[in-house]
Parts: structure tokens; sequence; C-alpha cells
């Protein structure tokens, strides 16, 4: 079978302005580096990013966010990023907030091929607005529809050539509900495998989801942190 691994330039030909893109990563953790770099060094812009909260302005999506490539934002909070606050409040991002677990389902709905899921969160709420409503046993749910996108980036410990994916810890997070949504999968991993070199039971994403495999840079946390 033909090997899945690409340069990190030939998989970035799939983003393109406009974009819908899906990006894994809890607060920069699990966040693929290199990916992000090459997004802000080609440009793109108007972008539809969906990832679970904002980053930090020097680290993970945040990045792309703070340079002002991304025109729609979905995720559960912005906290951390204080540049995507000022340009929602300026009117230059529109963001769409989702409980965190919510988020997440919607995510897995989209990958597994549900409509949407159901839920009382934030029922009575602000985020209930313009949510269509539906009774089950007596009790009344949101129809919260399934997310998917255009591209998928994600980022993982480990995969073989056929896009065989294992995950490392807390950096799991939903990089492998994303790794399912994204009609193009492109995996940035620390190191790439030969096919029979991983375990069928350590494998968290299988191959058939994966598009591209590319090999992570790493990251120079020194820059990172002298640049907050």
């Amino acid at each position: 079978m033909r090997s899945k691994v690409v340069s990190i330039e030939q998989a970035l030909s799939v983003i393109k302005d406009g974009t819908k893109l899906m990006v894994g990563g809890f607060g920069g953790v699990g966040s693929p580096p290199s990916l992000i770099e090459g997004i802000m060094n080609k440009g793109v812009k108007d972008l539809t990013i969906i990832c679970n909260d904002a980053g930090f302005p020097h680290i993970g999506i945040g990045k792309v966010v703070s340079n002002r490539q991304v025109s729609h934002l979905i995720t559960s909070h912005i906290g951390s990023n204080p540049v995507a606050g000022r340009l929602m409040h300026e009117g230059e991002l529109e963001v769409e907030f989702c409980p965190q677990g919510t988020l997440a389902e919607r995510i897995r709905a989209g990958g597994v091929g549900l409509g949407g899921v159901l839920s009382d969160i934030g029922i009575d709420s602000v985020i209930d607005k313009d949510k269509q409503k539906v009774e089950v046993s007596g009790k009344t749910y949101m129809v919260e529809p399934a997310i998917t996108a255009d591209v998928a980036i994600v980022y993982a410990k480990k995969a073989d050539t056929l896009g065989n994916v294992i995950y490392d810890k807390s950096a799991r997070n939903m990089n492998p509900l994303m790794a399912m949504a994204g009609t193009t999968t492109v995996v940035e991993v620390e190191e790439i495998v030969e096919v029979s070199a991983l375990s069928p039971e350590e494998i968290v994403t299988p191959g058939i989801f994966v598009k591209y495999v590319v090999q992570s840079k790493g990251v120079d946390w020194k820059w990172v942190w002298e640049n907050q």
C-alpha cells in the first residue's frame, strides 16, 4: 500500500482561503506546531477554525488567530488569548461559544456520521438562543448539530506510514475526535515508523481516517516563552 507520508508543504496544499479547519490541542498541548507555523507562513485567511480554545497569543492556534487569519471561531473559550477577545469585541472575529463537552460530542457526532446530539447544558440561558428543542421522556433538550470540517490537523506521538496513530497522554485530548471529522485529515507526528511497528492494541486512530502524515519539526519553547 502507498505511504501517506508527505512534506508539510504538500499537506498544506489542502488549506486555502475560506477553509473550515479543525485544530487539535488544549491550550497548545496537542496542537500541531509545524502545521500551524506553515499556515501562518502561507498567509491563508478567512478561515473558520474549530478548536477547544483560542490558545495563547504565541502558542497553538492562537498564533493564527492573533495574526488575523481567522474570521469565524467555534470554541469552548478564548480567555487565554486576549488578542482573540479584542478582535471579537472589535467585530473582526465572529466567535461561536460551545460548552467543552458539547463541543467534543458535536465533533464526535460529525466523525461517526450522526446529525447531532441532544443536550440540556445551557438550556434557558444565552446558549439556547435560536436552538431547536425536542422533548424526550418528559425532558427538554437542545439539538446540537454535528460538526465536520474541510480539513482536520491533529498532533500525535507516533504514526506508521499508513496513518495508524497513537497519542501521548493528555496531548490526546480532542485529536482523535477531530481526526474522524475532517474530510481531509493531516496528522503531524513526533515519530514515523514502518507498518507493523505499532501494536494493533495501541492504535487509537486507524489509518482509514488519515490522508497525510507529516514529520513534526517540534517547538522552540525558549523562543515562545521569551516572546510571551
